[in-house]
């Protein structure tokens, strides 16, 4: 048997989640993280970041301080139900990146550091929708694309094997060993240099229009779009998922009720009662009418009675 919350706790994850909910929050955690971008961006200009050091260093600091009281609302905003915050794979993510800066070691690595200020970029996913759903979408195309890596390692070595038996002794710039002639054919897998290479082979062998056609064919057409396929695939999932996760999400109604999308239009659903009134009324109206005329109706002759409505 589960026990409620204490009331303290609930209080303040309520008003943590309010402010955390909020979207001038979610607009300020944004604009700090580019800032923080920006930042990162000036410290690559030598004569400006040893100009204004001092300035540099109080905005990194300050940016720092603004990310840890965020972390700190969104975990007291799940006080009274710390799971679902551990759940949330973002939210993981957001308490690393910023736990990590208060590690001595990474704290003292100037290179670590700003690498892990660079991660923190990607936190514009949380807050744009769009870019949240790509980010999902290159995770869940990772078990295919593996997949795709082995077939296209696969038919790369084949074809590097053969373009070493047959162009090895006349073209060793290329294919003077197997890692040479990966190496070229996996350059032409983007049809760069196609031209010089076909041209190249057929100065050796006309045969070899076949062996350039063939890999061109299935490396840079077939693979490429299968690719193309599963990542598009991937993509349309990760949308289904984003809106069946902004589907379930709670809306809060005025006065403080939440109700489900769900429950809202269940709601907009019910008559005005005023207009219940008026058609049960008519519905009495109606049927008193029919019982007026039943009882004037004439009886008929062969003793059965004729009843005559008028419409």
């Amino acid at each position: 048997m589960t026990t409620a919350p204490a009331p303290v706790r609930a209080r303040l994850a309520a008003a943590c989640r309010a402010v955390t909910e909020a979207r001038p929050f979610s607009l300020a955690v944004l604009a700090v993280i580019l800032l923080n971008a920006a930042l990162l961006g000036a410290e690559t200009y030598h004569g400006f970041a040893a100009e204004h050091t001092g300035q540099l260093r109080w905005a990194e600091r300050g940016c720092l301080a603004f990310f840890t009281v965020e972390m700190l609302l969104r975990v007291a905003a799940h006080a009274d139900r710390p799971r679902e915050f551990r759940r949330d794979g973002w939210n993981v993510f957001d308490l690393v990146v910023v736990a990590s800066a208060y590690v001595p070691l990474v704290r003292e690595n100037a290179t670590v550091l700003r690498l892990l200020r660079l991660v923190r970029v990607l936190r514009t996913a949380r807050f744009l929708p769009q870019l949240r759903v790509l980010f999902l979408a290159v995770s869940r195309s990772l078990p295919g694309t593996v997949s795709f890596l082995f077939v296209g390692a696969v038919v790369l070595y084949v074809y590097a094997m053969i373009g070493w038996l047959c162009f090895g002794g006349s073209d060793p710039a290329h294919f003077g060993s197997l890692g040479r002639a990966m190496l070229t054919l996996f350059l032409l897998m983007t049809l760069e240099g196609l031209q010089d290479a076909v041209y190249t082979g057929l100065s050796i062998s006309r045969l070899s229009i076949l062996y350039y056609g063939s890999y061109v064919m299935l490396a840079s057409f077939v693979l490429v779009n299968v690719l193309i396929g599963v990542v598009l695939n991937s993509l349309d999932e990760a949308r289904e998922l984003d809106g069946a996760a902004l589907g379930e999400t709670p809306r809060t109604a005025r006065g403080g009720e939440t109700r489900t999308g769900a429950a809202v239009v269940g709601l907009a659903a019910v008559p005005d009662p005023a207009v219940l009134a008026e058609r049960i009324a008519g519905m009495r109206q109606a049927l008193d009418t029919l019982e007026q005329s039943l009882a004037q109706a004439p009886t008929a002759p062969d003793g059965q009675e004729r009843v005559t409505t008028a419409v």
